[in-house]
């Protein structure tokens, strides 16, 4: 692990690895070691912000201290997200995928996903621990829009867009489900540990 100042009261801690780094986030968040206010995951790191005051050495020795085990697996609230499986990229994912279309979809609703980290966006998930069949990469040439509530995949990861944006995922269906709302405590529906299940909507 390497740690890194940031700005006058953070930490940042590179892992180098998705694994890794939400290990010791799972691990953090278990057991925070005194000063550390905040933490924020990312892709290969975590984000400690310190209370004031707080001695970052005294902090990193801590982190140092602790042993990460394996922890992909969400232990968070479980929201459903009812999705319409019309995306225009789904063809295209199943030709890379090698698989039929309706197979597509019985795998995505067939795991239960794990918010890793936000991030893109607010209220942008990076869902993770779903099937291995649907890895699939970013699209060669991202759309200048998305709308929002479309569902998509990119690598090991799968996410809803919360809102109109530009974006280059794979996009196999959409949700009328609102992600983000400012007058919603919190605001964003998906957050670090929240477990997601996908439903194909109008089925039982």
């Amino acid at each position: 692990m390497r740690f890194l100042p940031c700005a006058d009261q953070g930490l940042l801690v590179d892992t180098g690895s998705l694994d890794e780094a939400l290990a010791l986030y799972r691990a953090l968040e278990e057991s925070p070691p005194p000063g550390v206010e905040d933490l924020v995951p990312a892709a290969r790191t975590v984000l400690l912000r310190l209370a004031p005051g707080a001695d970052p050495a005294r902090v990193e020795q801590a982190v140092r201290g602790l042993e990460p085990g394996e922890a992909r697996t969400g232990t968070g609230e479980l929201v459903r997200i009812p999705v319409v499986y019309d995306g225009e990229d789904l063809p295209g994912v199943a030709e890379l995928t090698g698989l039929p279309v309706r197979e597509v979809v019985r795998l995505h609703t067939s795991t239960t996903w794990t918010v890793a980290f936000g991030g893109f966006a607010p209220g942008f998930g990076y869902l993770t621990g779903g099937p291995p069949e649907l890895t699939v990469p970013r699209r060669a040439e991202s759309r200048t829009r998305v709308p929002a509530g479309a569902v998509g995949l990119a690598g090991e990861f799968s996410g809803v867009y919360p809102r109109p944006s530009p974006g280059g995922w794979q996009l196999i269906g959409r949700t009328e489900l609102e992600l983000w709302r400012e007058d919603r405590t919190p605001p964003a529906l998906l957050r670090p540990g929240v477990r997601v299940r996908f439903e194909e909507a109008g089925q039982p």
